[in-house]
Order: structure tokens, then C-alpha cells, then sequence
């Protein structure tokens, strides 16, 4: 019978491993303090010298004989650190608890093999071959590790390890790896580094036995269509297992469950898990339902294909739930720029500077001259040339008037009211978890500095949004109410701090329909301007010789948003593609 732990209810205490780089970085000193007993021994520290290959390999067996034996003082004793390693060893006995534990020198090992086996520099493996971290056996991972690890310090052995576990016959098998440094002493150390327990851990990172969600079967959308989407079905993996994440207090005590060893990283609300082993196989999956819409994601996709190869991206929302309902990017490989985008929104943020304007006491037909320039210190220009003295707001919204934005923002707004609105209203910076990684969102606060004041009111500056945002602040103007985006029908959804009141909502709605109707948007929302509202934008950014083009509208319970890196005025091309979901979309 080999030497181990039972296995347990395992709970998630954190691996804390700290890897160093470098010879000369560590003294251990060994001795007493005792004045009275025995001198203190010399300090050991690494020296540069590396050691031999009969010391590596020796070095690299005593430590992994200790290991298995479980005598972890000794194995910890064998290293450069053994204050790091005692934590490192206990925590994966204590974690993981295999029944049994084989480790055994395979000699000398590569780079490219322990790159391999962490999954860099590339995670892509060739189809019908093994991991180098897994033997194929029944439970072995096939995944690379989600993070990148360095290359060990020192000289690179290789092991073979064997974990077993109680009430199974499987038995989980992968390729260590070490490196082993010489000390003062002449002796042999193993260099620690998180990635001598297993080859994909990092620093911060859980290695432990948890609860194994079934993994999701076939995908299909929120009419059990099946989806076969060129911008999402890439993204699914990481869907799959941070929505598994996401809903995993749901899940825990389900019967569905399976268990195994998994690495996680609690500080990251965005890692995925890492799946190294299954021990018990979870039930036989079910259909993993979107709330996509096959029908409206085919013409986000053709939306994008239409671009002509810019860059660019689209997103559609249900108001009343929240729930995505088709997003694209082209490229669709590469960033999600449909979420992950940090990119200014032009005059499409007038939404929200309309919002908070209204909130201060402004109205539609309130009195807003639209002059040639601002009147901040750095005077910003319109798109054109003429002055509009007699304009409302409305009309200002209508036509987007930057300087009447600006002025009066600067008049009746006190200091962070646009992130405060953004914040508090469309439910900006509250971490939402749609069920894939996303940029939430920024709307800093510029204090008391009116150059910057002026720059937000009109989506330039430091804002940072993409089309799920924009969306999602279109959706909220449509429905009164904030729903956070979610993927998934059961995610959880972050809730606002308030709703707008019915009657601003009622005022934005009007100046949205105003500007479909009669506005910059009007050519583009011709015949589908019942129950709708839209606003234009363009956005400069840096290193771009024409804008970006951004557009977003409402259409009954449907909201959309997308941008086109270089498109130009918000109707020249965001514009036509918001348009054709709407009219495939009909009046929902």
C-alpha cells in the first residue's frame, strides 16, 4: 500500500507558492539561536554554478522519494526553499488527498517539453495526440494550461507522476517536471516553483478536489435551435466552464455533479477552471441553451461579413430581460471586441449626458444654443460648420451638437454626474458576469477639470465602452430599468442602484424617436421608425485617420449597438448594420 491521505470533502484553501528566479536568490540557514547548544550551521544559498548531471538526478530523486513517502519535512528540506515547499506539499496532500502517490525520474528534460506541458508558447494541439501532462487514460485532461509558466530554474529533470484515488479504479497520470540548482554546500537542491506540483500551476493558484458540473452538450439557442455561430462557437469552451463557475452554488449539491482535480484561481472572477482530472464522471451532459436567437445571430454575422474586412462589432439585447440575443465581430477571430473593446463611443454617450441633464432640471424644449465651439479652455468644433443659436435640446440631440452638449453640461452638471449616472442608473462598473469575459465599461470621474468634463459629455476622453454596453444603456432607455447582459437565462444579473424616473425616460425616448425620425439617423431608420429610437455617433481615436462609426437603436423589445473601426459618421456603416438586425428582427 503506497503512502498517502484519504480522500475528503476538500476545502478551497489557496496554494501559496511564491517561484523566485535565479541562482544566488536564496541563503537557508539552519542552527539555533540557543547560545548554549550546538554553533549554527553555515548559511546554504544557490550559486551559479549548476550542478552535475549525477547531482541533478540525484537531487531529483531523493526530493521525489520523500515526496511520495510522504514525509513532506524531508522533500521540503531538498529544496531551496523549504518554507514555500511545506505549504506547497501540504496543501496538495491536504487538497487533493490521492490514496496513493508514484513519482519517478525520467532524466533530463527539454524547454519545449515543459512548454508543451503548460500549454506555451501555443496552447493548439495537433488532433488524436495526447498532452504531454496526461497519459490517456479514462479522466485525463486534454486541455493546456490557461496561464503561461517559465521555464524551472536550474537543471530540468523530468517525472512521471501516478496519483490514485479511494472509490475508483482510475488512476491519473501526467509528466513533472523540476529543476534542480547547486547549493554552497555542494549539494543538490530542487529549485521551488509552483510548477513542481504540477506543471500548469501558478503562483496564487488552487490545486484541490472539487465538484465537476456536467460539461454542456450540444448548443442551442434560446429556441432550442441548434447554433453553429462563427463569432461565438469558438468562445464556447470558456462560456461553458465560466458559466459552470458562475452557477456552481446552484450546482454543488446536485446529484448531476462528478468530482475531480481541478486548479483554480480565486483572484480572477474571469480565470477559467482548469480541468487536470476526473475522478468520478459527472452525469451525461444536457443542451447548453443560449439566449441567443439563431435567426437575429446569422444577421449580426452577415452584418459583419458586410463590413468589406474592417474591424467591427455588434450586439443585441432584450430590454425587458437583459438577455443577449446576438453579438458578431469582425474579425471573429481574435478579441471579443463585442464585449472586451475599450474604445470611446462618440455621441452615442449623449444618451447618457441626455440622462443626466434631464435629471438636473434641463428639458427637450429647453433653450441650448449650438454654437461653432465649446467653451472650455480647449475649444472643441461640431462635425459642421454652422452655428445653431436658437436650438433645444431636443434639436441638439437631433443633430448631435457637441458644443451644446458641452456648454450646458458644464453649466448645469456638477462634478462626476456622468459617472455617478452611469454608474447608478445603467448599472456602469458594477463587474457584470454575462457569461464570458468582458470590459464592463468606463466612465471615469474628470473632477473638477472642464477640458475632460467636456471631452466625456461627448464620448471622447477617457470613456470606454464597446457595443455591449452601448447596448445595454439603449436597452435601459427602452424598457425604464437596467438588466444586466447575461448569455445564460439563470447567470445572475447586477442590479442598479435606481431607475431612471418615468418622466425622463418618457423625454429620452422622445428625443431618440425624434432622431430616427428627423435626425442624423433618419435615413438610416427609414421605415422601421415605429416604436424606435436611435442616436448616431463618431468617435476619434488615436492612430485612425477617419472616425470610428458607431450607432445604436431601439425597435420594440430589441435594443442594438455596433461600432466600425475607420467606418466614419455613425450612418456610413454601424449605422446599415444595426439596421439590418432591426429588419430581420421586425417589430418584436
Amino acid at each position: 500500500m503506497r503512502n498517502g491521505a484519504k480522500t475528503g470533502i476538500i476545502t478551497g484553501v489557496a496554494v501559496a507558492m511564491l517561484a523566485a528566479g535565479g541562482y544566488g536568490a536564496y541563503s537557508l540557514v539552519g542552527g539555533s539561536d540557543d547560545k548554549g547548544g550546538e554553533p549554527a550551521k553555515k548559511q546554504r544559498t544557490v550559486v551559479a554554478e549548476p550542478p552535475s548531471a549525477e547531482q541533478a538526478a540525484a537531487g531529483a530523486k531523493d526530493f521525489l522519494d520523500a515526496w511520495a513517502a510522504g514525509d513532506i519535512a524531508k522533500a521540503a528540506s531538498l529544496t531551496d526553499d523549504p518554507a514555500a515547499a511545506t505549504t506547497a506539499l501540504n496543501a496538495f496532500r491536504d487538497q487533493v488527498k490521492p490514496s496513493g502517490l508514484t513519482l519517478a525520474p525520467s532524466g533530463p528534460a527539454t524547454p519545449a517539453a515543459f512548454a508543451s506541458a503548460t500549454g506555451t508558447p501555443s496552447p493548439a494541439k495537433s488532433p488524436g495526440t495526447t498532452p504531454a501532462t496526461t497519459a490517456a487514460a479514462p479522466g485525463a485532461a486534454d486541455s493546456a494550461s490557461p496561464s503561461a509558466s517559465a521555464a524551472p530554474t536550474g537543471v530540468l529533470m523530468g517525472f512521471k507522476a501516478r496519483a490514485e484515488f479511494e472509490g475508483t479504479n482510475r488512476v491519473w497520470d501526467y509528466n513533472g517536471f523540476l529543476g534542480v540548482v547547486k547549493m554552497s554546500d555542494d549539494t543538490p537542491a530542487v529549485h521551488w516553483a509552483p510548477t513542481v506540483i504540477h506543471p500548469h500551476l501558478a503562483a496564487g493558484e488552487t490545486i484541490s478536489v472539487q465538484p465537476l458540473p456536467p460539461l454542456a452538450g450540444n448548443v442551442v439557442d434560446r429556441n432550442n435551435k441548434a447554433l453553429n455561430s462563427p463569432s461565438i462557437t469558438p468562445l464556447i469552451p470558456t462560456l461553458q466552464a465560466k458559466v459552470a463557475k458562475l452557477l456552481a452554488d446552484q450546482n454543488k449539491d446536485q446529484n448531476d455533479n462528478g468530482t475531480g482535480v481541478v486548479i483554480t484561481n480565486p483572484a480572477d472572477q474571469n480565470s477559467v477552471p482548469d480541468r487536470l482530472f476526473t475522478i468520478v464522471d459527472p452525469k451525461p451532459p444536457k443542451p447548453f441553451k443560449l439566449t441567443i436567437d439563431a435567426n437575429l445571430q446569422a444577421a449580426a454575422e452577415k452584418a459583419m461579413t458586410d463590413l468589406g474586412g474592417k474591424k467591427g462589432s455588434i450586439v443585441a439585447i432584450e430590454p425587458s430581460t437583459g438577455q443577449v440575443l446576438a453579438f458578431a465581430n469582425a474579425p471573429v477571430t481574435g478579441l471579443n471586441r463585442a464585449f472586451q473593446g475599450q474604445l470611446a463611443p462618440g455621441s452615442t454617450l449623449k444618451i447618457l449626458t441626455s440622462t443626466a441633464l434631464l435629471e438636473a432640471g434641463v428639458n427637450p424644449d429647453t433653450p441650448v444654443p449650438c454654437p461653432t465651439l465649446s467653451s472650455n479652455p480647449k475649444k472643441i468644433p461640431n462635425s459642421f460648420p454652422d452655428a445653431y443659436p436658437n436650438n433645444t435640446l431636443q434639436q441638439d440631440f437631433m443633430i448631435s451638437c457637441n458644443t451644446a452638449f458641452i456648454d450646458q453640461g458644464l453649466t448645469s452638471l456638477k462634478p462626476g454626474a456622468l459617472t455617478t449616472t452611469a454608474k447608478d442608473v445603467y448599472g456602469i462598473g458594477l463587474n457584470w458576469q454575462t457569461g464570458l469575459p468582458s470590459f464592463d465599461a468606463v466612465v471615469p470621474d474628470a473632477g473638477t477639470n472642464k477640458d475632460e468634463q467636456a471631452m466625456q459629455s461627448i464620448g471622447q476622453g477617457k470613456v470606454q465602452m464597446n457595443p455591449l454596453a452601448i447596448a445595454s444603456i439603449t436597452a435601459t432607455v427602452q424598457s425604464g430599468t437596467f438588466k444586466q447582459p447575461i448569455l445564460v437565462a439563470e447567470l445572475p444579473q447586477q442590479k442598479a442602484a435606481r431607475d431612471m424616473t418615468p418622466d425622463v425616460d418618457a423625454k429620452l425616448k422622445a428625443m431618440m424617436a425624434a432622431t430616427a425620425t428627423g435626425g442624423t439617423a433618419k435615413d438610416v431608420m427609414a421605415g422601421i421608425s415605429d416604436n424606435a429610437g436611435a442616436k448616431t455617433g463618431s468617435a476619434e481615436a488615436t492612430g485612425i485617420a477617419t472616425t470610428n462609426s458607431w450607432f445604436t437603436a431601439y425597435r420594440g423589445n430589441l435594443a442594438v449597438a455596433a461600432e466600425v473601426e475607420g467606418g466614419g459618421h455613425g450612418v456610413d456603416a454601424a449605422g446599415p448594420a444595426v439596421a439590418s438586425l432591426i429588419k430581420t428582427a421586425g417589430n418584436r
